[in-house]
């Protein structure tokens, strides 16, 4: 709880726990530049970013923020080194196992977003079995996890699984809507996200979230995501407080 103010302190402002994003967004970008100033291989920036990770997944659930999403390996990713790539997916096997553990305990569950069909077996098989022991937890918080996930990819999918109802006379094609077309997607069920963090200094979405984001609030930092901490967080939720949602109106 060391980041858990909610007063001023020295002129900052004060978080409102009233007034909170119910879905987070994060673009965890900036580890291998992380490594790079340090002289380390690009695979230790990942394992001080899943450390990170693990701090503000907490953070947020300590918050009450009912979900946070996460862009962990997108379909674009499978073009980095194949050493980068394997160190990357240990990383993910480790946490998972971790989570199946905790999550009863802790009090949440895990959700994939992305096409985990053409991860190898035995993370493909551990992605199952979180989500299966998930949904057995009475949880109020949720990790949406992107893993091999590209907002194109995941509409391209969503458009042909809607084709083939189509085709098959499960729906109408008449009947396609925002809503209807939602149900599609791999986030079903979940609500847009409120916020969206992208740490590192990038000003740009890089494929994360394009429909559900259409009326998100975006906050960027120029702070590399392993040195992210719960302070940072706070930072974004303060200066999300103070914009004015609209949603197309007045």
């Amino acid at each position: 709880m060391a980041f858990f103010r909610t007063k001023k302190q020295a002129g900052e402002a004060e978080l409102d726990l009233s007034r909170l994003p119910k879905h987070i967004g994060i673009i965890m970008d900036g580890n291998g530049r992380w490594a790079k100033k340090r002289g380390l291989p690009r695979t230790a920036g990942h394992a001080a970013g899943a450390e990170t990770f693990r701090t503000i997944a907490y953070h947020c659930r300590d918050l009450g923020i009912p979900y946070l999403t996460v862009y962990a390996f997108s379909t674009e990713n499978w073009k980095r080194p194949a050493e980068e790539v394997s160190a990357i997916m240990d990383l993910l096997r480790k946490y998972l196992l971790e989570a199946l553990e905790k999550m009863q305990k802790d009090g949440f569950r895990i959700r994939f977003l992305g096409d985990v069909t053409v991860l190898p077996e035995e993370l493909r098989e551990l992605c199952l079995e979180t989500v299966s022991v998930g949904n057995q937890v009475d949880a109020k918080y949720q990790i949406n996890v992107c893993l091999n996930y590209g907002g194109r990819d995941e509409i391209i999918r969503a458009a042909k699984a809607w084709a083939r109802d189509v085709a098959e006379g499960r729906v109408q094609a008449e009947d396609l809507d925002e809503a209807a077309f939602s149900r599609y997607l791999d986030s079903r069920g979940v609500p847009d996200p409120d916020l969206i963090i992208r740490p590192s200094g990038e000003l740009r979405l890089s494929n994360f979230l394009p429909w559900q984001s259409a009326y998100a609030e975006f906050y960027f930092t120029d702070v590399l995501w392993p040195d992210f901490d719960g302070k940072v967080l706070n930072e974004a939720i303060i200066d999300y407080q103070k914009r004015s949602r609209r949603f197309g109106g007045i």
